[in-house]
């Protein structure tokens, strides 16, 4: 699955185009090297999100093409 359409499913960004945005702006790394919108996701990547004041480092546990709010926070697992 597209970068921007997960960090959208997952419910980490709200809209894909503010995700596909932040993709090329470089405020989204994967493993630690920039990602484009474009990159394929892979259970057991390390997306940081730094949008904001606090930024946001997830592990991908699932990938799943639709997902329910309340089933979208299982896809991922917040690192500290």
């Amino acid at each position: 699955m597209r970068l921007d359409k997960y960090l959208k499913v997952s419910r980490l960004i709200k809209r894909r185009t503010v995700a596909n945005e932040a993709c090329d702006a470089g405020r989204v790394t994967v493993n630690g090297k920039p990602a484009r919108a474009s990159y394929e996701v892979k259970t057991g990547d390390i997306i940081e999100i730094s949008m904001g004041v606090h930024p946001i480092k997830a592990e991908v546990i699932s990938i799943n093409e639709y997902a329910k709010k309340d089933d979208a926070a299982l896809m991922y697992r917040i690192i500290n």
